[in-house]
């Protein structure tokens, strides 16, 4: 064969091999490198820990940011289902016109209810059980029309009913609260007030005697501990108060709207109001839910960080050892673009594809995961100590889209540089040292 006949042939392997971009042979190649073999050994062990840390640091961090969005919307729910969003004060006169008031601002375009509130501390006890026991309890005192428009008691009665709840002049419990009284539906509690009548000799304690009529549970157990209702009569005539009443609860049809529903509530109050919402009042509460959220959402992106960078160790080591492998690719015509896409498609394989198992599995655990309490952990989550009775989870798509697409861009920056020292490889003196 004649030398014209050598480069003509030379010059038609290189045309072979420079080819578009992410060519068919590339992602054979690449594939083979992934492959797990007795002499690169090492590198696999490598490769597969990587693929390990990035499958569990994005599966944690989409198990541990959904279960902090349930604690928050959970714990909203709960606080707010039973408090309100807005309340509404008296500033110069007291609230004796609450009916009317709580009539015009329940009119207004966004509110959903406006219920007045009678509300004071008080000392419940009871021998219903056969020994007194006793508890301090957070009256509230409402009209029958209102408690059954509160969600957090109305849809959670256990025991009882709300039905004629003003008419027989009876009280709602807390689950806890019955509990720790021993009380049933129909049992006898007693309130306990000190600031009760003045007499010559100072002020009397005051006490008077309920009839159970419902037993309810929230939820939380920070509420069902502490809550009990009276008819707004009866809790008036036990604190003492002259027809009028606390404070007014305006429950919105959208929480996150209150600043929009402040200026025309005011106006349609018609007197001077004082006005708190339920961001005010539970600000340092969910403010520090949102700090450990993001904390632990940057420690969670370290791990993801950390099985990254185990990419880039692994494939330095897969380049030295395919030194040879590549001298011989570039001798044939491959470009350094070629070599480069080679080893970049072999170290984000192995990026995508945990990122892709982590997801899969994050979801899958966060879907089942009162299951996984019920059945591994079944006395672990004590609602005494923590607010809830269960782990709550709720899955944000946004938030396990950026979790997913910062994976993936971490994974396939991680292979960038290995990937460029491939390509700058010179085949002359890899294939002399090689």
């Amino acid at each position: 064969m004649s030398q014209t006949e050598d480069q003509a042939t030379g010059r038609k392997g290189q045309d072979r091999l420079r080819t578009f971009p992410f060519a068919p042979f590339e992602w054979l190649l690449a594939s083979r490198y992934l492959r797990t073999r007795r002499r690169e050994g090492f590198v696999s062990v490598i490769a597969l820990f990587s693929f390990t840390g990035i499958m569990l640091g994005v599966a944690t961090l989409i198990i541990v940011l959904s279960v902090m969005n349930g604690f928050r919307k959970e714990l909203l729910d709960k606080i707010v289902g039973i408090n309100g969003h807005i309340f509404v004060s008296p500033m110069d006169t007291p609230l004796t016109d609450y009916a009317e008031v709580a009539e015009r601002l329940s009119k207004v375009y966004g509110i959903k209810h406006a219920i007045p509130l009678v509300e004071g501390q008080a000392f419940a006890s009871s021998n219903a059980g056969g020994a007194t026991a006793g508890t301090g309890v957070l009256v509230r005192g409402v009209r029958n029309e209102d408690i059954v428009k509160i969600p957090g008691i109305a849809g959670n009665i256990k025991q009882g009913t709300l039905d004629g709840f003003e008419e027989a002049a009876g009280i709602a419990l807390g689950r806890r609260v019955a509990e720790t009284l021993g009380a049933q539906v129909g049992d006898t509690v007693i309130l306990l007030s000190p600031k009760g009548a003045r007499t010559p000799f100072g002020m009397t304690p005051r006490q008077k005697a309920y009839k159970v009529s419902a037993i309810f549970e929230i939820g939380m157990s920070e509420f069902d501990s502490t809550f009990v209702f009276l008819p707004i009569a009866e809790a008036q005539a036990f604190f003492d108060r002259e027809d009028d009443v606390n404070t007014i609860e305006i429950f919105l049809n959208d929480a996150d709207k209150v600043d929009d529903a402040r200026a025309a509530l005011e106006l349609a109050a018609e007197r001077p109001i004082l006005m708190q919402d339920w961001r005010q009042r539970n600000r340092t509460f969910f403010s520090a839910l949102e700090v450990e959220r993001n904390v632990m959402f940057l420690i969670l992106t370290l791990i993801v960080l950390v099985a990254a960078l185990n990419i880039v160790s692994g494939l330095i080591m897969l380049v030295k050892d395919k030194s040879s492998d590549i001298a011989i690719l570039r001798t044939m015509g491959a470009t350094r673009g070629a070599v480069m896409r080679i080893f970049l498609v072999t170290g984000a394989s192995i990026g995508i594809v945990g990122t892709l198992a982590g997801f899969f599995l994050g979801l899958l655990i966060t879907m089942n995961l009162q299951t996984i309490q019920r059945t591994l952990f079944p006395g672990a989550w004590d609602p005494t100590i923590r607010f809830l009775s269960e782990i709550p989870a709720e899955i944000n798509s946004g938030e396990v889209v950026q979790v997913v697409a910062m994976a993936i861009v971490l994974s396939v920056l991680a292979t960038i540089f290995p990937s460029w020292r491939a390509a700058r490889l010179d085949p002359v003196q890899a294939l002399r040292y090689g």
